[in-house]
């Protein structure tokens, strides 16, 4: 695997993917600009008309270039993809597409998504089946959050902020954390805590949504909001002391790897 996250000045976000496929351009070129090849691997139902593409979800798309067998670069909403194929060898392409988007932290999902996708393309091309695994998904979801090297924490005065995309749904993340046995008034779940910020009572739960607590310095907040994917996106801020950002980032690091063999 190639691939490269860059960090734009507007704020967006460009990943880069290379694959060596062994299958020539014109074969390859057929596979990511027919509708009938696409409907074997990508992500939603195609429809192209002139310049303008339809997705089976989401926003329309238009395509921003179409040089038979180079590149092909469309967008989809305001994100914007691009394929080019270069000849790797007598028989073989050298692929490298790229993905333009506004959500940083959505990244490593993005990059998961299109891999799997490319997967399923090679399997078409080699005319052979290709079959979805999601626990695969959801461990290579995370080697991409290293890889990419999307650290979550952000530290402003005494202020720690962490933000992670999750494999798992606000349901049961909030589950394997024990939310349901959060009380206003009491020590939340033990889950939800780190042994550098010792925990005050609980000042508010929103099943599946938000836990927050007091400690002795600040507050602790834990939200749980929609996220890029099937999965849950997961803000955490702790105030008043900035030097347990390492605490947090452990502590996220481990809820991440639970939730790859977490079940109800």
């Amino acid at each position: 695997m190639n691939e490269t996250l860059t960090l734009h000045p507007d704020g967006r976000t460009t990943v880069r993917m290379q694959r060596r496929l062994p299958h020539p351009p014109d074969k390859v070129w057929r596979a990511i600009t027919q509708p009938e090849h696409l409907a074997a691997w990508f992500p939603a139902e195609v429809t192209i008309d002139g310049d303008r593409i339809t997705y089976g979800f989401g926003p329309d798309g238009r395509i921003t270039q179409h040089d038979p067998p180079h590149v092909f670069a469309h967008t989809w909403g305001d994100d914007h993809l691009r394929w080019e194929l270069q000849p790797d060898g007598p028989h073989g392409t050298l692929l490298s597409f790229t993905h333009t988007f506004t959500d940083r932290h959505g990244a490593a999902s993005f990059t998961t998504g299109w891999h799997t996708c490319i997967m399923a393309m090679l399997a078409h091309l080699d005319g052979r089946p290709f079959h979805h695994d999601p626990a695969a998904m959801a461990r290579l979801h995370d080697d991409y959050i290293h890889i990419l090297g999307l650290d979550p924490v952000t530290v402003d005065d005494d202020t720690v902020r962490l933000e992670r995309q999750l494999t798992r749904p606000a349901d049961d993340v909030w589950q394997h954390l024990g939310g349901d046995h959060a009380t206003a008034g009491q020590t939340p779940p033990a889950p939800f805590t780190v042994s550098g910020v010792p925990a005050g009572p609980v000042m508010r739960a929103e099943t599946g949504k938000i836990l927050e607590y007091a400690t002795e310095r600040g507050t602790v907040r834990w939200e749980l909001t929609e996220g890029t994917g099937h999965g849950a996106r997961l803000i955490l801020t702790c105030t008043g002391d900035p030097s347990v950002a390492d605490d947090w980032r452990i502590r996220m690091e481990e809820l991440a790897s639970e939730l790859t063999s977490f079940t109800k």
